[in-house]
């Protein structure tokens, strides 16, 4: 095999043996139980992070949904 040749396809994936192996072997990552371990201090911390999150991305919803209502609502006769 010369320098030049490129191994994998194009796409950039590896071909098809190196997607088996993601799939089967290294697998994309695991979050169930990725709150486990550390103190119980920095379990509750991350738990309110994420709920601050999650709420960010409820109002940020509402309001698109709202802005998306309000166009419309002025568009209708």
């Amino acid at each position: 095999m010369s320098d030049d040749e490129q191994v994998g396809d194009a796409s950039g994936k590896g071909g098809r043996l190196m997607g088996w192996v993601f799939r089967n072997l290294a697998g994309p990552s695991q979050v169930q139980g990725a709150v486990q371990g550390g103190s119980r201090l920095a379990r509750e911390a991350w738990k309110q992070d994420l709920e601050r999150r999650k709420q960010w991305s409820r109002e940020q919803r509402e309001l698109k949904r709202a802005r998306r209502e309000a166009r419309r609502a002025d568009r209708q006769p």
